[in-house]
């Protein structure tokens, strides 16, 4: 594990701390949420929620809390991650630090993760900032897309079939497909896990895919 240290130019006392952190793609950097959100931007603007002014920063001014850091979304991603090491037996990304801590660097991880819950028509309920960038969109409009039309009519068979496997086996990796933006732009998806998200009772309460290999298609 190494640590590396960044500090403001213009706000010395303030820093933002850098780990590499292991995951089941391999090492990436993840930030340390130990700053005021007011002071250090992570995500861009549309990625946030306004709530109130925590005690870290003494500007006295309204501070943009990120969405990793919604309670609703910490608890999911503790699902997202505990479902994962319960299939495959390894962890999606190495769980150090608090569910806060684990939920801001499931949030900025390179590997691009995706979720859907278990409506009749599933809709999408998590994507974090890797997926919303390759999807093209935001937070507040990814989560109200139906996850099926992340695929083209044409794909949407073999796309179903392919949950349903998962949602037998409990998991499925090595998957690859076809997947298309918000904005019409196809692009390939390689080498994918696909896994059943459960509850701390074993239930069913969604599906999550993670991938970092993917290539745009003309």
């Amino acid at each position: 594990m190494f640590l590396i240290d960044r500090f403001l130019p213009e706000r010395p006392s303030l820093r933002k701390e850098t780990h590499y952190t292991e995951s089941y793609y391999g090492l990436y950097k993840s930030a340390q949420p130990n700053y005021c959100v007011e002071c250090i931007n992570v995500v861009p603007t549309d990625h946030r929620q306004v709530l109130s002014h925590p005690r870290c920063c003494t500007r006295g001014m309204r501070v943009t809390i990120q969405i990793w850091a919604n309670p609703a979304v910490m608890d999911w991603s503790q699902l997202l991650l505990n479902s994962f090491r319960h299939w495959t037996g390894r962890d999606l990304l190495e769980r150090m630090g608090d569910p806060g801590y684990q939920a801001h660097a499931l949030f900025l991880s390179p590997c691009i993760v995706i979720s859907h819950g278990t409506e009749e028509d599933p809709i999408i309920n998590y994507g974090n900032q890797a997926a919303m960038e390759l999807w093209e969109t935001t937070w507040e409009d990814l989560t109200r897309t139906p996850s099926r039309l992340t695929a083209e009519p044409i794909n949407r068979a073999e796309r179903e079939w392919m949950l349903e496997q998962a949602k037998i086996r409990g998991y499925l990796d090595t998957y690859q497909g076809v997947r298309v933006t918000s904005t019409g732009r196809r692009f390939l998806v390689e080498n994918a896990i696909i896994w059943n998200v459960v509850d701390a009772r074993g239930q069913r309460v969604g599906q999550a895919a993670a991938f970092v290999h993917w290539t745009w298609l003309t």
